[in-house]
């Protein structure tokens, strides 16, 4: 079994992340989480993302 975490990350107004996520990524996988995804869906004007979300797994003890 696997357990899964989702961090959403904002873009600005300019499609930028406001958080770096690299370093997300990097903190996660230190913690024993796996990069899975990153899904950015189109939620804004003109089928452009407000958001991304990073999707990690790891399995559960």
């Amino acid at each position: 079994m696997y357990e899964h975490k989702f961090v959403k990350i904002d873009l600005s107004s300019f499609n930028k992340p406001k958080d770096d996520y690299h370093e997300v990524i990097a903190e996660h996988e230190k913690e024993g989480w796996e990069l899975v995804q990153i899904f950015a869906p189109g939620t804004k004007s003109y089928g452009m993302s407000a958001f991304f979300e990073i999707i990690f797994k790891r399995k559960k003890d």
